[in-house]
């Protein structure tokens, strides 16, 4: 069996890939960085070519500038928009049989913090949302071609491999530095913000759980368990045997987006799905990496 996955060289990517190697499906990696492919999702002759070549059992649309900011508001929109429109016309008309799955985001939803519902209504809130909810209506429209097309919301998850931009990783690696002789402060936003804080390599077993099941074809793919961001500081800075009073700086004049981000995960465990590293776990391998 062979699959395609559009943003291998991503932190989903990467998991997703050493999941299937597993399962003995070949993987056709492409990312605009690494060792991969360079095929432009934006180009529907470049992805038709692909998909023609290799007729996939599965394809994963990964890929995406994971920022809401309006700068990368036509990156965002090439990638993910044009990206699923071109995978699924490009499926429709080559490789029918192919499934394909599309990744969505908790942030597209309307967020009253209280867990958010695979059902609740979308709310174009930033660039990167409206593209998000522009590639499910897409999904939701090449199904009734026939196609059998899935969408995960993803909710906050991490792993050794997330860049210093995110703020597990910020934080982890600043706790590690410490830990190695650094005096450096880092300074953090409202620290009370509630989310998730999911193990990547347990998010990428969801997208699989989903893909090989015919009854379920949109599923929020999260663990439904949130924890604040101090609750994320304390439990690094233990790991480390330091008052994290010491080196973080609260910035009170940041404004978050939204109190919570959190799941509601019934619908993905109804078919099995339960991940398996716990929140200090997730703390320790990064911290520790």
């Amino acid at each position: 069996m062979k699959s395609i996955i559009f943003g291998s060289n991503g932190q989903d990517g990467h998991y997703l890939t050493n999941l299937l190697n597993k399962e003995h499906i070949d993987v056709i990696g492409v990312s605009r960085s690494g060792n991969y492919l360079k095929t432009n999702l934006a180009n529907f002759s470049e992805v038709v070519e692909l998909i023609k070549i290799h007729s996939p059992d599965y394809i994963f649309h990964l890929a995406a500038n994971s920022t809401t900011r309006h700068e990368a508001l036509f990156e965002n929109h090439e990638t993910i928009s044009t990206g699923t429109f071109n995978i699924l016309e490009a499926v429709r008309l080559h490789s029918p049989k192919t499934k394909v799955f599309i990744s969505g985001s908790g942030l597209q939803f309307e967020n009253n913090d209280i867990p958010i519902k695979e059902t609740d209504p979308f709310e174009a809130r930033d660039a990167y949302s409206v593209s998000r909810i522009q590639s499910v209506y897409a999904a939701r429209y090449f199904r009734t071609l026939g196609l059998q097309v899935y969408v995960g919301y993803f909710f906050n998850h991490d792993s050794p491999r997330r860049s210093n931009r995110h703020m597990a990783q910020k934080i982890a690696s600043t706790a590690r530095s410490i830990a190695n002789g650094s005096i450096e402060k880092l300074e953090i936003g409202d620290m009370s913000v509630i989310k998730e804080w999911t193990y990547a390599g347990d998010i990428v077993e969801g997208v699989w759980k989903l893909v090989n099941q015919d009854q379920l074809m949109e599923a929020n793919i999260s663990s439904g368990l949130g924890y604040s961001i101090l609750d994320w500081v304390k439990v690094c800075f233990d790991l480390i045997g330091k008052d994290y009073q010491d080196y973080i700086v609260e910035k009170n004049t940041f404004k978050a987006e939204y109190r919570q981000l959190v799941s509601d995960a019934t619908l993905i465990k109804s078919i099995g799905f339960n991940p398996k590293v716990p929140f200090e776990e997730l703390a320790k391998m990064m911290v520790l990496a």
